[in-house]
């Protein structure tokens, strides 16, 4: 089968996944032009709200790429890219916020992010595995394999649909800690939105399209039973 109809939906979630990606460069290069009123650096607005909130122990180091920035559970440090250390624009001080909403959320034993972490091994090796099992059973009509590669693929749209809440929940604390520790002030808060919520943006539009993927196999499995 060349086409399915769930691949009109894969196609509209892959549209708004390169429109969000769009965004996210759009709306960062925008703000990376504004300059934040108390004149600080994404490094220092990091150290600031970590100390603030008792993670002295949690360093910040520099690694290179444009926007590589992350918080590492297992060596429990941020990772920013240069131009969000040092920056000192909205969309830096946005960006590494961000990151330091993690590192709080895993002090606080945050459960969905103790749930992904939790499943980030399997969810990583099933999104492996999986297109190599549906293409084999697509190519021998073996819709045994399909359904273990259902099995499979189900763990890695698990993993996205729990990446939201945690990625959501970052970027609100991220505002929440700004503006609570007078780093950013209110008329800011606007350009902080924008840069969160179009990267956030990005992470539901990979998940509607994992989602729809799980959905066309599904029904791909249940044909191919019947056919049988």
């Amino acid at each position: 089968m060349l086409f399915h109809p769930m691949d009109i939906f894969i196609f509209i979630a892959l549209g708004i996944s390169i429109w969000a990606q769009f965004r996210v460069k759009g709306n960062f290069n925008k703000w990376a032009e504004v300059p934040t009123k108390t004149g600080m650096t994404g490094a220092q607005v990091a150290r600031e709200i970590l100390d603030e909130n008792g993670l002295y122990d949690v360093p910040i180091e520099v690694v290179p790429g444009k926007l590589s920035d992350h918080y590492d559970p297992m060596s429990r440090v941020i990772r920013l890219s240069e131009d969000i250390y040092y920056g000192q624009s909205i969309a830096s001080v946005s960006v590494a916020s961000h990151e330091v909403g993690h590192a709080i959320q895993h002090k606080q034993s945050y459960k969905a992010l103790v749930l992904r972490h939790k499943i980030f091994p399997i969810a990583n090796l099933a999104s492996g595995i999986a297109p190599f099992l549906f293409l084999g059973g697509m190519l021998l009509q073996q819709f045994s394999l399909i359904g273990i590669g259902i099995l499979f693929f189900s763990a890695a749209v698990a993993f996205q649909l729990i990446t939201l809440p945690v990625e959501f929940d970052a970027s609100k604390r991220a505002r929440n800690l700004m503006l609570a520790q007078g780093i950013l002030y209110s008329d800011e808060e606007r350009g902080v939105k924008k840069v969160l919520n179009a990267a956030a943006l990005t992470y539901v539009a990979a998940t509607l399209m994992a989602v729809f993927e799980l959905i066309k196999f599904v029904m791909i499995f249940f044909q191919g039973q019947e056919e049988e």
